[in-house]
């Protein structure tokens, strides 16, 4: 199981990469093994201000589909549309190719509330 240590996690199975005041965001590989072979990716938020914890967007995998929360408060500058026609970059390279949105942030303080790599690792009982 692949958990960046330079990485950013939430309970949710989300990775945050930080630079400046730009998060970019996406599954974590944990996640992208549990929900199988992703086909689609949907996010209709970009150039929208959301708070933290709302849903951005779906994830749709051959078994199910699940709601994409927001890590952090910020307006969605980003949409990854490579994801598009080739959503299985989610699977093969999820901290890679398969990111998913980025985000800049409107309230930075909230990365304090973040898991590191080992808390993740606990949640997930790896």
């Amino acid at each position: 199981m692949n958990i960046p240590a330079d990485l950013k996690y939430t309970k949710d199975h989300e990775w945050i990469k930080i630079e400046g005041d730009v998060a970019t965001v996406g599954v974590t590989d944990f996640a992208q093994g549990e929900l199988g072979d992703i086909v689609y990716v949907e996010v209709e938020t970009v150039d929208e201000t959301m708070e933290r914890e709302e849903v951005f967007g779906t994830v749709e995998a051959v078994k199910t589909v699940s709601d994409l929360f927001l890590p952090l408060s910020g307006e969605i500058i980003e949409f990854n549309k490579n994801l598009e026609e080739e959503p299985e970059k989610v699977n093969s390279d999820p901290y890679g190719e398969g990111w998913m949105i980025k985000i800049k942030l409107s309230n930075p303080d909230e990365v304090e509330d973040l898991l590191d790599a080992a808390a993740y690792q606990e949640i997930i009982g790896a």
